[in-house]
């Protein structure tokens, strides 16, 4: 296949109007954002957190759902009012060295995310047909080093959308372990009455991995990018595009939209924290490394069917979380250099943005061939989304009030307070992380 052929690939079909009546078809980059949280390596953290604390973390997944819904909410209206990308939207607000060593933290932090959850990927499949690792590592790395490349947008976002349905491998495990849900409720509502034998620096730090699991800076990005996307790709006269009753209508899509991913996301958590609480705490397996690992330990406990839908549930999430993280990575390494950028674009038309999907993928993927801890990868990760995270939020809150960047479709004030407020816990888990890993 020659390059003009297959770059031609990228052209995507005519894009549909924007619809204004059926809710699942409008359903878009807030669905996918949220369902890219619950990534391996997130699996991997809640699967831990139920394991280690059985339900005592529970409060962390209800506490967080309205923070995440508006903060991400923030993110999408300042991307599709101002017609930029959140990095872009920095560097009006922010010095430029500030804007550019936030995003190469970003970019640092998602290629450190690649590899564990290429990682896990690979390993969930090891455990499923058994072969070499590695193989399987380069499979899952090139498959989605090559689907970023040569697959249209339209077809891209489709496919994503689809494999959000993975998800619910967890409500089915959840089915299957048998809750007690007195216990769980119990234990949830007063997690210090059963954390007397558990070491307060042990706890603290898993607090701390659950928010930073639930709210990463590289959904703020993603999403924000994702409405400027589907702005490109709708054919609207300049008149229409820019008319208040379109904007408020389409900023209403978006609060449902975000609602519905960010919700959908943390029950997912939520179902994964309690299949590894049941399964595997209550059995006197308290230690999980990886997803990988909470997936082998269901096995003899809960039966063949929940751990070979958990491994599957890792390998759909992984597909769906790596495009995000390497996208991400690439639209706002493209803002700040002023490149060409979009997934729609051609190789040849975006070749910077592309080189960094291309190397974000490929090195994380290289990565995860070497023998390194999964746990320990993603604890440098949440240590550097937990240092970056707190200070693009309020930038985000910023300029998302700003009447000179966003005319009159400032961030309403209810959502601003939230958005404060999880900006204020974020920075709180932040010196509690700095605190647990002296």
């Amino acid at each position: 296949m020659t390059t003009s052929a297959a770059t031609a690939r990228k052209r995507s079909p005519k894009p549909p109007a924007e619809d204004d009546g059926n809710v699942l078809q409008r359903l878009g980059p807030g669905l996918i954002t949220g369902a890219a949280d619950d990534d391996p390596s997130g699996i991997a953290t809640y699967s831990q957190a139920g394991a280690q604390f059985r339900f005592g973390l529970v409060w962390t997944l209800l506490v967080t759902t309205p923070l995440m819904i508006a903060v991400q909410m923030v993110s999408a209206r300042i991307g599709y009012v101002t017609g930029r990308g959140l990095a872009a939207n920095m560097m009006r607000v922010c010095p430029r060295w500030l804007s550019t060593a936030v995003v190469l933290m970003l970019v640092v932090a998602n290629t450190i995310n690649i590899a564990a959850d290429v990682s896990a990927m690979a390993e969930a499949t090891r455990l499923l047909v058994h072969g070499p690792q590695w193989l399987y590592v380069i499979a899952f790395g090139g498959l989605s080093a090559i689907a970023q490349v040569y697959v249209s947008y339209e077809r891209t976002v489709r496919i994503l959308k689809y494999l959000t349905l993975t998800l619910f491998a967890y409500v089915a495990v959840v089915l299957v372990v048998q809750v007690p849900w007195a216990r769980a409720l119990s234990e949830a509502a007063a997690p210090w009455r059963h954390l007397e034998r558990t070491a307060f620096k042990d706890y603290a730090a898993m607090v701390v991995a659950v928010l930073g699991t639930t709210i990463s800076p590289y959904l703020f990005f993603w999403q924000a990018t994702q409405e400027v996307e589907d702005q490109k790709r709708r054919p609207l006269p300049q008149a229409q595009r820019h008319s208040p009753q379109r904007i408020k209508t389409h900023l209403r899509h978006i609060r449902q939209d975000t609602f519905i991913g960010m919700l959908l996301s943390n029950v997912i958590a939520l179902c994964i924290v309690l299949s590894a609480a049941v399964a595997l705490n209550l059995n006197g397996h308290v230690d999980v490394k990886s997803s990988a690992d909470a997936a082998a330990a269901l096995q003899p406990i809960a039966g063949d069917f929940a751990f070979a839908v958990f491994s599957l549930g890792i390998i759909g999430t992984g597909l769906l979380a790596i495009p995000v993280l390497a996208g991400s990575a690439a639209f706002a390494v493209s803002e700040i250099f002023g490149w060409r950028a979009g997934l729609s674009r051609r190789f040849q038309d975006a070749r910077g943005f592309y080189s960094i999907i291309l190397a974000a993928t490929l090195l994380g993927s290289g990565l995860s061939l070497f023998e390194v801890d999964a746990m320990s990868a993603l604890v440098w990760s949440a240590v550097i989304n937990g240092v970056i995270a707190v200070p693009i939020m309020a930038v985000m809150l910023v300029i998302g009030r700003s009447r000179a960047l966003m005319g009159r479709f400032v961030v309403p004030l209810p959502v601003e307070v939230v958005g404060w407020l999880a900006t204020g816990l974020m920075g709180i888990a932040a010196l509690v992380m700095l605190f647990t890993m002296a």
